[in-house]
């Protein structure tokens, strides 16, 4: 039987450390253990403690040393230690007993998105932790999963060098093909840095397979009008669409409570839409009317698979339908919205004319990306460099190997996501054996060789400055 060791989250890593290097340098096969500890939800409302028990088992097979662990809830657990195996099969049971994951940490973690409902399609969240919810980790595609803040708190410095609490924000924006319906809202941010790369344009929405996004101020009515009377007259036009864009939500708001649904509650754009057709003639013909002259006032920016768009700070921006995007954001969350095509649900008000004090008219310009290198096949361009971290872009031609541990080596950690091609991840020590396909991300903090197939493959590879 496996009694657990009792620890203060602070010491849980240090202890861990210790147990690796003792076996490290030692003759025993297998050592497993099990914590116990109490771990702070840093994430939730009253950031609640819940105690957890961090299953750890190493391995030795031919002088090579493997680590693997699950964490699981103690409650979970009650009644089952008293007859547990000191074994590993014994702790891998346990965990997955209790419906966690058994993780191997000398292998890069596959990360286990959740779909964030969103009034214009849905967030498809890599590496989110807040209290709307927590990414998680998998064992293997399609198994079972662990929170990603709980297998952090094991060893958050050798995982994420002790910025578990802010880890870049890797997720996918999956809006609708629906016009209106499926258009991000007309946003500003003041800290948050983002950058989306189009992964996918949806043909029914946009039949040349060219999307867009609205992307600052029209330049032509700005120089016309001059700056000032540019501003009065842009903001004059979004009070007129608020004013009955709050009308039409007054109405929809009936047909939510009639119909069972909540006033905050993310609906589907088919009942939306049908809402909208049962409103007075005259009532649909002045918001499209307004809606118009207020969206006149901006730009719209042609996008196209693979294109990349860096959202400077104070420019408004808003994707529009059927334009799936890979984005990575610093994590803060803090946003001004000038304004949207339907109900904002997580606010009561727009934030216009706060936002027209602090935003830039200046039209966002567009490089070239930087070329890092450029050998063997493989070409490396720098898509973006904030202060906190950057996004390279790896292009591997067909065939081609490449060693990404160079890129990564003076990281705390990567994360990394293929968006075209498939790809196999091999070398030593990892060997995961199979082809790892689109849609599909690693946290990593291992050597990590990656080999293209048949085709060209592109690789998006975050990592943190220090």
């Amino acid at each position: 039987m496996i009694t657990p060791i009792s620890l203060l989250v602070v010491e849980l890593e240090a202890v861990f450390e210790q147990r690796l290097e003792a076996f490290t340098c030692g003759a025993d096969t297998s050592s497993n253990v099990i914590f116990s500890y109490s771990f702070e939800q840093y994430y939730l409302p009253q950031q609640p403690y819940v105690q957890l028990l961090a299953c750890v088992s190493l391995t030795r097979i031919n002088d090579k040393i493997q680590a693997f662990a699950g964490v699981i809830e103690a409650s979970q657990a009650t009644g089952k230690l008293s007859t547990l195996g000191v074994t590993s099969a014994a702790l891998k049971g346990l965990v997955e007993d209790c419906g966690s994951a058994w993780i191997n940490l000398s292998r890069p973690l596959c990360l286990k998105p959740i779909a964030i409902a969103k009034p214009w399609g849905q967030e498809i969240w890599y590496t989110g932790i807040e209290a709307r919810g927590q990414s998680l980790v998998e064992a293997t595609i399609g198994g079972l999963t662990t929170p990603l803040p709980w297998l952090l708190s094991l060893a958050p410095q050798r995982f994420a060098g002790g910025m578990e609490k802010a880890l870049c924000l890797l997720k996918v924006l999956d809006p609708l093909p629906d016009e209106v319906y499926g258009d991000l809202y007309f946003e500003m941010h003041e800290q948050k840095r983002e950058v989306y790369v189009v992964t996918h344009v949806d043909q029914t929405a946009w039949p040349d397979k060219r999307g867009a996004i609205r992307f600052g101020f029209n330049q032509a009515l700005r120089e016309e009008l001059g700056d000032e009377a540019f501003k009065l007259a842009y903001f004059e036009a979004v009070k007129a669409y608020e004013l009955v864009r709050r009308e039409i939500d007054i109405r929809f708001d009936r047909q939510r409570e009639q119909a069972g649904f909540g006033l905050k509650e993310p609906l589907n754009a088919q009942t939306l839409k049908s809402w909208h057709g049962l409103l007075p003639i005259t009532l649909q013909e002045r918001e499209l009317m307004l809606r118009r002259v207020m969206e006149s006032f901006t730009a719209m920016k042609p996008l196209q698979l693979g294109d990349v768009v860096k959202v400077p700070c104070f420019t408004p921006h808003a994707l529009q339908h059927g334009v799936r995007t890979v984005e990575f954001q610093t994590p803060v969350y803090e946003r001004k919205i000038l304004s949207f095509g339907q109900k904002v649900l997580t606010q009561s008000h727009w934030d216009t004319e706060r936002a027209l004090q602090l935003m830039s008219l200046q039209k966002p310009e567009s490089e070239p990306l930087p070329l890092i290198d450029e050998k063997d096949g493989c070409c490396i361009e720098q898509v973006v460099r904030f202060d906190d971290f950057e996004v390279l872009r790896v292009t591997l031609a067909v065939e081609r190997k490449y060693d990404l541990s160079g890129l990564v080596a003076n990281s705390a950690y990567a994360l990394f996501m293929p968006v075209v091609g498939d790809l196999v991840i091999a070398g030593e020590p990892l060997s995961l054996g199979r082809a790892f396909l689109m849609g599909q991300a690693l946290f990593i903090g291992v050597p990590l060789i990656v080999a293209s197939g048949a085709r060209d493959a592109v690789i998006l590879l975050a990592v943190p400055r220090l």
